[in-house]
């Protein structure tokens, strides 16, 4: 195994050229589809015991990126949820904060202000969400846009059409230039895993948007048929944990998109520790991109602590 330095070295070259990173990309060990899933399907069977069960509800709900990315988002559905995220339930203040908030540019300003002082993170989609389809100065422009009115994170797509194209120094590039322009804030790669057609492909993007200088690689934007699944989260921890063990550098990663209940977020939970390791058990390597996985989270938090569900108006409707 070369050293951090070495290995950074060696991959900074892969970068030099369209051709070497495309021979890099394609000489990537093939996915086996069978296995993964079946090693997936595997670890969702795993059960927990009532206390570690306490323990991972409270951990998912500290991870939680808590959404809103409808054309009808108000200020005063923003404000809600930024309260909801600082205080998730009103009835015990021991439950933790969520992770984030996460909006669209125009609403990172209500957000910001409406989580203010309680540790919780504003994230914002940006490069035209949720498609991409734009030109790279409008992109840019949307991602200052977004920092500039407090954004503590930039959630990015990339460029599916140029991928898919086998065009992956742009896409590097544009990776690139939206990190330099999100400053401060941690960049979140979107690769809309749906559309990306196969396990290899979406290998190649984690590995394309690790070497771009992604914080966090993402499943989806949620607004596609098919989001984040035990397999391909699989497949994108077993490439930041690889990613680490040649370069030294660690990674997040965040599912986002249907996943909707405790059961779903704690199998995801077993696939982060038996995959990447307890490293990143902790919301500043491991997101989850919901919206109404929360309410599940703490309606099973309240029966684990008095024996029964509460009644429907418990949680807010998001």
């Amino acid at each position: 195994m070369p050293t951090s330095a070495s290995a950074a070295i060696a991959l900074g070259d892969v970068t030099a050229s369209d051709s070497t990173l495309r021979r890099f990309l394609h000489g990537l060990p093939g996915v086996d589809a069978v296995g993964l899933e079946a090693r997936a399907a595997s670890l969702g069977t795993r059960s927990i015991k009532t206390t570690a069960k306490a323990y991972a509800i409270d951990l998912a709900i500290s991870m939680v990126d808590l959404t809103t990315l409808e054309g009808a988002d108000t200020p005063g559905k923003v404000r809600a949820l930024g309260a909801k995220a600082a205080l998730p339930d009103p009835t015990d203040r021991t439950a933790p904060t969520t992770a984030a908030v996460c909006v669209y540019p125009d609403m990172v300003a209500v957000a910001k202000e409406a989580v203010a002082g309680s540790g919780v993170k504003v994230a914002s989609v940006a490069t035209a969400f949720p498609a991409g389809r734009a030109a790279l100065a409008v992109k840019l422009a949307d991602v200052r846009d977004a920092v500039a009115a407090g954004a503590d994170e930039i959630d990015m797509v990339i460029d599916r059409g140029a991928f898919l194209a086998g065009k992956y120094l742009k896409v590097y590039d544009e990776i690139v230039a939206v990190k330099e322009a999100s400053g401060a804030a941690r960049l979140k790669v979107i690769f809309e895993t749906g559309e990306l057609s196969t396990y290899d492909n979406i290998r190649r993007a984690s590995w394309l948007g690790m070497l771009a200088g992604a914080d966090f690689i993402k499943t989806s934007t949620g607004k596609v048929a098919v989001n984040a699944t035990p397999a391909n989260t699989l497949l994108m921890l077993e490439a930041v944990r690889d990613f680490r063990a040649q370069t030294g550098v660690q990674i997040g990663v965040k599912p986002a998109g249907g996943i909707r209940t405790t059961k779903d977020a704690i199998k995801f939970l077993v696939l982060v520790n038996e995959t990447a390791g307890e490293d990143w058990l902790d919301n500043h390597w491991f997101r989850f991109g919901a919206s109404s996985l929360l309410n599940d989270l703490l309606m099973q938090r309240q029966k684990l602590a008095t024996g029964r569900y509460s009644g429907p108006d418990y949680v807010t409707v998001d």
